[in-house]
């Protein structure tokens, strides 16, 4: 396991305050009240842990195949739909929509090989991530990618955690199925629109991994 480039800040700042707050608890209060400095240590100690959990990506062997769409983040499996795009294709599409806890890795994958045709990312609310209307008012960041198979859209959507999105594409990058594409703090969800006829291989509330749960079938 190693911890994403993303959290060196946040947990840096982290340990500043577990350490300060920890030195001033023990000085404070060891000799009068030790079970308060211990109690501050344990949560404190918890919350830490927990935010390095949260920057974690974990050793998996990814799954890679041209002719699957592969579940670009970890979480479960809320929303199995037809839908109309009104971002990018302006047509019916199938939507499928993965919530992303807090818990969970938060590494972004690309579902599939490809070039990137589209990078839009939009300002908005933070609506719940399970809300209807995440998937069009919320802060979300959309990507197209086509190759010869289909173009699909897939996009992070923030939530009322998760108010920073990170995005590393851009139009006319050719992508690798399975690379790390971007990343989103503190929980949220990913959207990703396939074209009619695709065949959906996860169920609703199904659990699945980023870059390893085969998500759709060309």
């Amino acid at each position: 396991m190693t911890i994403h480039k993303e959290g060196y800040q946040t947990i840096g700042v982290t340990a500043l305050i577990f350490g300060v707050l920890n030195v001033a608890s023990f000085y404070f209060f060891s000799a009068s009240m030790a079970w308060l400095a211990i109690s501050i240590f344990i949560i404190s100690l918890f919350l830490f842990l927990f935010i390095i959990s949260f920057f974690r990506i974990p050793n998996r062997e990814l799954t890679i195949n041209d002719k699957q769409i592969i579940c670009p983040a970890d979480g479960k499996v809320v929303v199995i739909e037809e839908t109309i795009d009104e971002e990018y294709f302006k047509d019916k599409r199938i939507q499928v929509s993965i919530f992303m806890s807090p818990a969970n890795v938060h590494v972004n994958r690309n579902p599939m090989s490809g070039e990137v045709m589209y990078n839009q990312y939009h300002q908005g609310k933070y609506l719940v991530a399970w809300h209807p209307k995440s998937s069009t008012e919320n802060e979300r960041w959309s990507v197209v990618v086509k190759n010869n198979f289909g173009t699909i859209l897939y996009k992070q959507i923030a939530g009322a955690l998760a108010k920073r999105i990170c995005n590393y594409t851009t139009v006319g990058q050719q992508v690798t199925q399975c690379d790390e594409y971007g990343f989103i703090k503190f929980g949220s969800r990913v959207d990703i629109l396939l074209p009619i006829g695709t065949k959906v291989n996860v169920q609703l509330n199904q659990k699945v991994k980023g870059g390893v749960t085969v998500l759709a079938s060309w």
